[in-house]
């Protein structure tokens, strides 16, 4: 598990000390910022593969979403934060992870999370930075898959739509975000991330999933499927 959020890795550093003694651990903390330089993310997955002696999957779900801003507004230094985090670290993460997995000749599978804000059908205002990079996230995705399949090495993207989280929960109270679910989401509700994303993933990391490469899988509820918000029904 890698995180840039030292306080969220904190149970997991317990959880290591309290099963040292066993031969293999369960769960390893390892502290990364995905913005590091390539020697500094080599090492932190050196460190997580060899404690396990390979490691079967990589889910690149760190990622950041900046102000909302206009073209004209954003400076270059919030772009460069966004793009050098969401894409860029997803590439750099992945690049070290599947040097290791294509050298064990083990395979394996690389999971990376986008957002519905890189499909062409959901387009938003003030969200040029996050959106590019969320869209080069599914590009990536799918040349990955091209290139490593020669590997055995799978690589998927999931566009998760609007959940319920830590982050949104405050949205819910609002009447406005209950009218708009039900009136342009076809499902007409919002789920947290477990078990809708989760399962997806749990399937993707399977057996099952053998045949499976270069895909975005849209988990929605089917708010994208009009490809423009249906502001007229609200």
């Amino acid at each position: 598990m890698a995180s840039e959020m030292v306080d969220q890795l904190e149970p997991w550093s317990d959880l290591h000390g309290k099963i040292a003694m066993m031969k293999v651990p369960i769960a390893i903390a390892v502290h990364l910022d995905i913005t590091a330089d390539g020697p500094t993310i080599e090492a932190s997955i050196l460190k997580a593969w060899n404690a396990f002696g390979h490691i079967d999957v990589l889910i690149n779900n760190a990622g950041v979403r900046g102000k909302v801003k206009s073209p004209s507004e954003l400076s270059k230094e919030e772009w460069n934060h966004e793009v050098k985090t969401n894409l860029t670290g997803t590439w750099s993460v992945s690049k070290y992870m599947s040097l290791r997995m294509r050298d064990a000749g083990c395979g394996g599978s690389i999971i990376n999370i986008s957002s519905i804000a890189g499909l062409n059908r959901a387009l938003t205002r003030g969200g040029v930075a996050y959106g590019s990079s969320k869209a080069g996230i599914d590009q990536m995705t799918k040349i990955m898959a091209l290139e490593l399949g020669d590997y055995n090495i799978k690589v998927n993207s999931i566009a998760p739509g609007l959940f319920r989280s830590e982050i949104t929960e405050n949205l819910y109270q609002y009447d406005v975000l209950k009218n708009v679910l039900k009136r342009t989401f076809p499902l007409a509700t919002a789920e947290s991330v477990h078990p809708t994303v989760t399962s997806l993933i749990r399937y993707l990391i399977q057996d099952s999933s053998t045949y499976i490469t270069g895909n975005v899988f849209i988990v929605d509820a089917g708010y994208t499927l009009p490809a423009f918000p249906i502001f007229s029904s609200l």
